[in-house]
């Protein structure tokens, strides 16, 4: 089994990713926006790569179960009902809705992905589940971290050493590409303070400035939650255990039930 993982979306283009086996990081934060939004009821989110995408597609869809999200230099896009931040997604905002996403870094990066056999956004919220998941798929999978405008992102890169670190516990034998290497170096160097590394990160201290500070708490939790979003057609939803084919007797560790995130 074959693990790769790419530092920004600006490594890799579109066919690249066709057929493949897909898992998308932006720890701050359109990753754990996303599970945060659909653990709490939200019915499903809709990755866009542009502003004038997210206005197209919520024209075509009923406005009072449709909300925009997203932002731009991490606030909240004039028009927009909500923000990118996860506390912003409560089960009173979000439960029932289709949610349009258009963020910086986070969604542009799904949406590349979009062609993908199986597509999984993680961040540390839920990374047990994700990591599960992929044993599930028993294939080639390819980690790719949103990044920050086409750059390297520590928070990411570290996340993604997180899934290779949990993967490594099984007996199984993996191949690595460098950048798996290094991404595993690097949790092992800033796995015993998370918050302190997305604090001290580039864009951690960006966000911090503008005041979302709280938002590297939530961001940083480790296994917050058992669930796995993943692309259904050209929608993220949490798929059913009922739609998830495993091997006989092998465990299924994805719990689609909604509950408060915050």
């Amino acid at each position: 089994m074959k693990i790769e993982v790419f530092f920004s979306p600006s490594q890799i283009d579109d066919l690249f990713l066709r057929d493949k086996n897909v898992v998308v990081i932006d720890v701050l934060r359109a990753s754990t926006t996303v599970i945060t939004a659909l653990n709490n009821g939200a019915r499903e989110i809709i990755p866009v790569n542009t502003i004038e995408s997210a206005v197209k597609v919520s024209g075509n869809l009923f406005g009072d179960v449709v909300l925009r999200g997203g932002e731009r230099n991490g606030k909240m896009i004039e028009g927009f009902n909500l923000g990118n931040s996860p506390f912003e997604y409560t089960a009173d905002a979000v439960k029932g809705k289709s949610i349009i996403l258009c963020t910086s870094n986070g969604s542009p990066a799904m949406w590349k992905a979009r062609y993908a056999k199986n597509l999984l956004i993680t961040g540390f919220v839920n990374v047990s589940a994700v990591v599960e998941r992929t044993k599930e798929i028993k294939d080639d999978i390819y980690i790719l971290c949103a990044g920050k405008n086409t750059q390297f992102c520590m928070e990411d890169a570290v996340s993604a050493g997180m899934i290779i670190k949990q993967l490594m516990e099984d007996d199984q034998e993996f191949e690595f590409n460098d950048s798996a290497v290094a991404a595993h170096a690097l949790y092992k160097n800033a796995n015993r303070n998370l918050l302190k590394m997305a604090r001290t990160s580039e864009h951690g201290k960006y966000l911090v400035e503008i005041g979302f500070g709280k938002d590297l708490e939530f961001c940083t939790g480790i296994d917050m939650f058992d669930v796995v979003p993943e692309l259904v057609g050209n929608v993220l939803k949490l798929k059913k255990k009922s739609d998830v084919v495993v091997p006989p007797h092998a465990p299924i560790s994805i719990d689609p039930a909604g509950g408060e995130g915050e």
